[in-house]
């Protein structure tokens, strides 16, 4: 009999969301376009960065710096400056991000061997992320310049340079060092949490303000089996949801998955029951769609952009901060995503985050049933 009233619950359920045009609109159009918007502005990856120049020596080995330096894909020549007063201005402008000044003597500097000669970039550090990166590309320039120049001097007296150290980075799982391949798992884990957490606790309080809850309540059907049955089609609708969204990350952002194909659906399972378990309990204690929202916002959105490690990593948090990262199934989910979709690894690099991430279904499911079942005594 219990199956058969979950059975009957479900299909309800599914009859009630067939007829939602706008809910099914925004469950299964929302999530993708969420996604697209999302992948292509949040992207940490450098490149063209604009920068000026002022010369003071106007040497041949000046120009030939600066003529590098255009042709290089990661940078963009927007000014050739004459005075110092107006590095500040185009920074101010924004119309460089970076300010190269070559001393009058870097010529006369650099064909002699016993000088150094000196280069200096005044870059913007208002976003230190990008200033950062942005040093560390000019500071690669100027090392490939200087081993070209080294190079040739040392041809002239018949003589070849050979450099005492070379480095041969090989970077593992990400060659291209895209920063869209890192984050998308974690844009994957917000958009279905936030999808599940708020379509579900609007959808189960808009029956308590229909005062469609009271006919179930007078019913033969329990706690468990009411919830267990509205459980069922969000976690198909969901699961639908979540394959939409991988393909839509593979056709727009070409990330694909290194790894199997079973242990990511079950990953995904585990966290959708988990993001379903808590729109469930919040439609539990809410009364109003209002508030369903606005809670369901809360403990969906904040968490997983800002706690769960999708752009901020959580090991360079406070340690006290690092308490309320495990407050969100995002957390475990995106660890056991990015250890499917980039590393290709199998379940014993990512179990135990599993097994947290399947804690949270249990404490919600209980909980939501507890309160549930003493709101129908009191009814």
């Amino acid at each position: 009999m219990t199956l058969h009233r979950i059975k009957a619950v479900s299909k309800k359920e599914f009859k009630q969301l067939a007829r939602d045009k706008k809910l099914l609109f925004v469950i299964f159009f929302f999530p993708v376009l969420l996604l697209i918007v999302f992948g292509y502005a949040i992207n940490f990856d450098v490149k063209h960065v604009k920068i000026a120049v002022l010369d003071y020596d106007h040497s041949y080995e000046s120009r030939l710096l600066i003529s590098k330096l255009n042709a290089s894909v990661y940078f963009d020549l927007t000014a050739m400056l004459n005075s110092p007063k107006e590095i500040d201005e185009v920074i101010n402008k924004k119309e460089a991000q970076a300010v190269l000044t070559i001393p009058p003597d870097f010529a006369r500097a650099l064909n002699r061997q016993d000088e150094t000669a000196h280069l200096q970039f005044v870059i913007d550090g208002v976003d230190g992320n990008t200033a950062t990166i942005i040093k560390n590309y000019v500071s690669l320039f100027t090392m490939n310049f200087s081993e070209e120049i080294n190079s040739e001097f040392l041809a002239k007296i018949g003589k070849s340079y050979r450099p005492l150290l070379e480095i041969l980075p090989r970077f593992q799982f990400n060659s291209d060092l895209k920063s869209t391949k890192f984050l998308m798992p974690g844009l994957i884990a917000m958009i279905l949490i936030v999808t599940a957490v708020v379509t579900v606790s609007l959808s189960l309080v808009r029956e308590k303000e229909r005062g469609t809850s009271e006919q179930i309540r007078v019913s033969s059907i329990n706690s468990f089996e009411l919830i267990t049955g509205k459980s069922i089609p969000y976690i198909l609708i969901s699961l639908l949801n979540a394959g939409m969204v991988l393909a839509a990350g593979y056709l727009f952002f070409e990330t694909g998955v290194a790894g199997s194909w079973l242990l990511l659906t079950l990953s995904v399972l585990i966290f959708i029951v988990a993001s379903i378990s808590m729109g469930i309990f919040i439609s539990v204690i809410a009364d109003s769609q209002q508030v369903a929202f606005q809670v369901s916002s809360l403990v969906s959105l904040l968490p997983s952009l800002i706690l769960s490690g999708f752009i901020f990593p959580i090991d360079s948090m406070p340690v006290a901060i690092r308490f309320f990262t495990n407050l969100t199934p995002a957390t475990f989910f995106i660890k056991a995503l990015r250890a499917i979709m980039l590393k290709g690894v199998g379940l014993s690099y990512f179990g135990e985050q599993l097994i947290y991430l399947s804690l949270f279904p249990v404490f919600f499911f209980a909980i939501s049933t507890l309160i549930n079942r003493k709101k129908m005594r009191k009814a």
